[in-house]
């Protein structure tokens, strides 16, 4: 069992746009599958990304703010969850900070190995591997690195390939788009087998995985205990404050259960709500499928020809 708590003495500025600072709450394994990264974003400027993809599967929840879009109509608003496949391409995405002041924008996001097997690399990899290639005579610019030889190829491609020394595979995408799925339109509904007035809204669950998304609602003073043989959780307190396993919990407060780890939770004097990913292992088949990438970008979903040469190489 893991719980943290926002701590304001601990942003780091890790997004390559250099206007996202990150909160760390949870990470898991390197070198595992299953490896994930849960951190708390706010947004201190205006910034943007390339249309792009990634290898790994994404939640995101804005918790202040709906001024992100992610390319083709997509605008995930306050309060909506989002589900971003491994292998899809987004974006662009842009992020004006309109009427709002730096560091009010907020939102979580969970970075987690999907059901291709490929993994997750950890922060500590990526910032190793930036101050690695930086020493050897190349920069980043913003998403890009520029090699010694002048080359200019997407960041994250030639991050991976120097930590793990081999070449960056993209699943085919399992889903045609993101998944947004607006919690204001679910019914509250009773959690079997807890005390009367438990209740969830099931958000809806991805990929051969299984991994899972709700939302939970205890009523003020009571308690809630729970065990799942297989899937880690992981919990957050969207509304209100109470106690697991008796530690104060409030605000943003954040837990990790582990498959099989019990997960005790009660209100205090109001009503407790949380935000709830649950997370299967990976299973992985006997034969590697062959339904991946090596190119950044499908065919089909490369932008026109004039907008990708202003950019370099395309993004992944």
């Amino acid at each position: 069992m893991k719980i943290t708590h926002v701590d304001e003495d601990h942003w780091f500025k890790d997004h390559p746009s250099g206007s996202l600072h990150f909160q760390h709450l949870l990470k898991g394994e390197p070198g595992s599958p299953d490896n994930f990264m849960y951190v708390l974003a706010k947004q201190q400027a205006d910034w943007s990304m390339p249309r792009h993809r990634h290898n790994f599967d994404q939640i995101r929840l804005p918790l202040v703010g709906e001024n992100t879009t992610y390319g083709r109509g997509l605008v995930l608003k306050e309060g909506q969850i989002g589900y971003f496949p491994e292998g899809l391409s987004y974006g662009p995405q842009e992020s004006p900070m309109n009427d709002m002041q730096p560091g009010e924008p907020l939102g979580l996001t969970l970075q987690f190995g999907g059901s291709s097997g490929y993994g997750f690399m950890s922060i500590e990899q990526r910032r190793q591997a930036i101050r690695e290639l930086t020493a050897t005579g190349g920069q980043f610019d913003g998403p890009f690195y520029i090699g010694p030889d002048g080359k200019r190829q997407w960041g994250l491609t030639t991050i991976w390939q120097h930590v793990f020394g081999e070449s960056l595979k993209y699943p085919r995408p399992r889903y045609g788009s993101p998944i947004v799925a607006d919690p204001k339109r679910f019914n509250w509904l009773p959690v079997k087998g807890a005390e009367t007035g438990v209740e969830h809204k099931f958000l809806g669950a991805f990929s051969e995985r299984r991994v899972w998304v709700e939302l939970l609602r205890l009523p003020a003073g009571t308690t809630w205990s729970s065990t799942d043989s297989e899937a880690r959780r992981i919990t957050t307190v969207l509304v209100g404050n109470g106690e697991c396993d008796r530690e104060q919990i409030s605000y943003l407060s954040t837990i990790q259960a582990d498959a099989g780890e019990p997960l005790n939770l009660t209100a205090g004097p109001e009503p407790l709500e949380l935000f709830l990913i649950g997370m299967p292992p990976i299973m992985l088949p006997e034969t590697e499928s062959d339904q991946y990438d090596l190119e950044e970008f499908p065919e089909e979903d490369r932008e026109p020809s004039g907008q990708q040469a202003d950019r370099g190489q395309a993004p992944t």
